[in-house]
């Protein structure tokens, strides 16, 4: 175990696996203590205990419940005292399929989830303590919000909108708070399933580095943007994609 973030706190939506957890690996390994939330109290238990019981805690809840998210922010000042850092990948995309065709409903839903909870989270980590000691909040966003992102393109705009929110949350929480975001391409989760399963020789071959991506790819991202060595950096989002933005795979 390294001692980067010893004595830092960290809540991390969306942790039950995938990403999330991949960050939250990353941060117990690297000295700090987290709450994980997610959706299904059995996968963050057991996610949980893998992390250890003296380094994480879980909250289950939907990341939109204004009531599931102070409940996570208490249990993180209950257990461990303080909140250091936020890491916002919560995300939902229930479609897939052409814009023009969307249910409504279901569009409402995504920008409920990946646009207003990750400001909703936000200011409850800022009030319950980021305001008078600092932190760093990174909102793990999508190149599917720097394109066009057919069959996903709500999800894209949800993206999109938590691209600008992180660059309006950095001009207003500086200098004691610190925020950026991530946009990662495909990265091998389940939550990315359908765009590679069956398939991930020649989604992979798209690529300039020949590869998807993993977790730990965006773990160690997130985990460099939330340290001091990015001490001088708000308000940016940094592309994890393996050279696809390029256009040079093929």
């Amino acid at each position: 175990m390294g001692d980067r973030f010893k004595g830092k706190v960290a809540i991390v939506t969306g942790a039950s696996r995938g990403i999330g957890l991949g960050v939250a690996e990353r941060l117990v390994a690297d000295g700090a203590q987290v709450v994980i939330t997610a959706r299904k109290p059995d996968a963050l238990r057991d996610a949980a205990a893998s992390l250890g019981e003296d380094r994480a805690a879980w909250a289950a809840g939907a990341g939109d419940d204004p009531e599931h998210q102070r409940a996570a922010v208490d249990l993180a000042l209950e257990r461990f005292g303080r909140i250091d850092f936020l890491v916002n990948n919560a995300g939902i995309n229930p479609m897939y399929g052409r814009l023009i065709d969307l249910d409504l409903g279901a569009a409402g839903k995504i920008f409920a989830v990946n646009v207003v909870s990750a400001v909703s989270w936000a200011q409850l980590a800022y009030r319950a303590g980021m305001a008078g000691h600092g932190g760093a909040i990174v909102n793990v966003a999508s190149i599917a919000g720097l394109r066009p992102a057919p069959n996903i393109g709500m999800y894209g705009a949800s993206k999109s909108a938590l691209i600008h929110i992180t660059e309006e949350l950095a001009v207003e929480l500086g200098p004691q708070v610190r925020v950026n975001a991530v946009a990662p391409a495909v990265v091998k989760t389940r939550f990315a399933t359908a765009l590679y399963e069956g398939r991930e020789a020649e989604v992979s071959a798209a690529y300039p580095l020949k590869r998807l991506g993993t977790p730990e790819d965006i773990a160690g991202a997130v985990t460099f943007l939330l340290s001091d060595d990015a001490a001088w950096i708000t308000g940016q989002t940094l592309a994890i994609d393996g050279g696809i933005l390029l256009g040079g795979g093929a």
